[in-house]
């Protein structure tokens, strides 16, 4: 399913959008805040410019705010719909949910917002 050359992978992994070969970010882990925004400058395999200009991705924003509608109405259906909860209780649920994956949030909108702009190259993932 989540095979190299597919955009998904690539998301989902935060890794480089044109070879797949490396992760864009100098620690994997999103709830490392310290370096929750720090990325490589470039891609060591293909050689890819993460930041392909200043403030790029300020337009993530854009992608996270759909991102958090989508986490936010998850934990609705979730407590709502199936818990069969109360509204305080799913607005409790929803709150948390958005707090507690906010890094996963934040690191799927940067990675969506680049792969957006970068396409996967079969020859630079070879080289």
């Amino acid at each position: 399913m989540l095979k190299k050359g597919n955009k998904l992978y690539s998301i989902l992994t935060g890794s480089c959008p044109k070879c797949h070969q490396e992760s864009m970010y100098i620690d994997k882990n999103p709830y490392y805040l310290g370096a929750i925004f720090k990325m490589h400058d470039r891609c060591s395999h293909c050689g890819t410019k993460y930041k392909i200009e200043p403030s790029f991705f300020y337009g993530a924003m854009y992608v996270s705010y759909a991102v958090g509608i989508a986490f936010a109405v998850a934990a609705f259906v979730i407590t709502f719909l199936l818990l069969k909860t109360s509204l305080v209780t799913t607005f409790i649920s929803i709150v948390v949910t958005l707090i507690g994956f906010l890094p996963v949030i934040i690191r799927l909108s940067r990675n969506i917002w680049i792969n957006i702009f970068i396409a996967y190259d079969p020859v630079k993932a070879k080289n």
